[in-house]
């Protein structure tokens, strides 16, 4: 695949942020993660949302504009105006108990050293967890397919059980046509 604006998405703990920093790297492109753009900067992180509005403005101000970029995470619903300007996306699915396992080891090493509130964690890995409940109502498997269907762009799906070095190659070596 040639440098163009991507955007790579999946359920949290499926390893989009990784892949999507691999790409950029491989394409000496900006990536950016939704969750910059979805929350406001925090100490603890992710306990303020950011408005729709803002969020898109803030993309379209930050790297949008330029002629290529990855943008990991789910903007699905409230970043579709710059979805709409990708030219290709990929989506991530993992077995459900390795997500939750990426997840706790991710948080360990991000809140080593620091007081976490177990509260906030504890909802957190449930709304991680609905994801692959067909009646969950959050974002979730179910979301994303449909949400997956209603795009222009051609979808790449890989399982991130392999190698983060081995979906590079995947993505890379692909060669997209319009759906």
């Amino acid at each position: 695949m040639r440098r163009c604006r991507l955007h790579v998405v999946g359920a949290s703990g499926s390893g989009t942020t990784t892949l999507g920093r691999a790409l950029a790297d491989a394409w000496s492109v900006p990536h950016a993660d939704a969750d910059d753009y979805f929350w406001v900067p925090s100490d603890p992180p992710y306990v303020e949302k950011r408005p729709e509005a803002e969020r898109v403005r803030l993309m379209r101000s930050v790297f949008a504009p330029r002629e290529a970029w990855v943008l990991s995470g789910s903007a699905m619903g409230w970043g579709d105006d710059v979805v709409a300007g990708c030219d290709a996306v990929v989506f991530l699915t993992l077995d459900a108990e390795e997500r939750l396992r990426r997840l706790q080891q991710r948080e360990a090493a991000r809140s080593a050293g620091r007081d976490v509130d177990a509260e906030a964690w504890g909802a957190f890995l449930d709304w991680a967890r609905g994801y692959d409940d067909p009646g969950f109502t959050g974002r979730s498997r179910v979301a994303h397919e449909a949400w997956l269907d209603g795009l222009d762009q051609p979808v790449l799906r890989l399982d991130s059980a392999a190698s983060p070095g081995a979906l590079r190659d995947a993505v890379l070596a692909w060669e997209p046509s319009t759906p």
